[in-house]
């Protein structure tokens, strides 16, 4: 198996380290991604976001909600995440924190700041257990998110469906590495790098 690829590598796809698939890591790349912050007892704020974006903010913390063009995510009491990774409702970008601003809510574009990755496979659990957080579906249920350590870097972690794979966000000043503290973490297992994908 090759050496692992350079900083860059999550975009080239191949396998690397021991024979097999242990972990699958895949880019999920972020057209957009927008921090909405408000109060969720106004009423006010939570129709004009669902109008806005096409999704009702979750209000439950550590849940996302998810359409076919975005998902939101819950990071704060007063805050969420909202990520696509096509066509969506995240345009116009000034309008629409107007629109925001008036019913006493703020809007912040955050679409270069970060990199994800989509993360599965039988040794995910393993792999991923440099993070604090249990991954176990009892512990981290579909429709949820959390925001925990990977090593030294703070990383926002989304479970989305009912099997074992992850989406795991960070700052993209830190995407390095956490791409190498994967791989490393990975390679007793084989790391399969496949083709970016849009974020879902």
């Amino acid at each position: 198996m090759a050496e692992h690829p350079h900083a860059a590598g999550w975009k080239q796809p191949g396998k690397y380290g021991a024979t097999g698939s242990g972990i699958v890591l895949a880019e999920a790349t972020i057209a957009n991604a927008w921090n909405v912050q408000g109060n969720v007892t106004r009423p006010e704020f939570i129709a004009r976001a669902r109008e806005l974006f096409g999704v009702s903010l979750p209000v439950a913390p550590n849940t996302v909600a998810m359409t076919d063009a975005l998902s939101a995510l819950w990071i704060g009491p007063r805050s969420w995440l909202l990520v696509a990774g096509g066509e969506s409702p995240l345009v116009n970008f000034g309008a629409k924190r107007d629109a925001l601003n008036a019913v006493g809510g703020a809007l912040f574009d955050l679409g270069a700041s970060r990199v994800a990755w989509t993360v599965s496979g039988p040794h995910v659990a393993t792999v991923l257990a440099k993070c604090p957080l249990d991954f176990h579906v009892r512990g981290f249920a579909p429709g949820t998110c959390a925001q925990s350590l990977f090593g030294h870097v703070n990383a926002l972690w989304v479970r989305p469906q009912e099997d074992d794979a992850f989406q795991m966000l960070v700052a993209r000043s830190f995407a390095c590495d956490v791409w190498y503290a994967l791989m490393e973490s990975g390679a007793q297992y084989g790391v399969e790098v496949t083709l970016p994908a849009p974020y879902r």
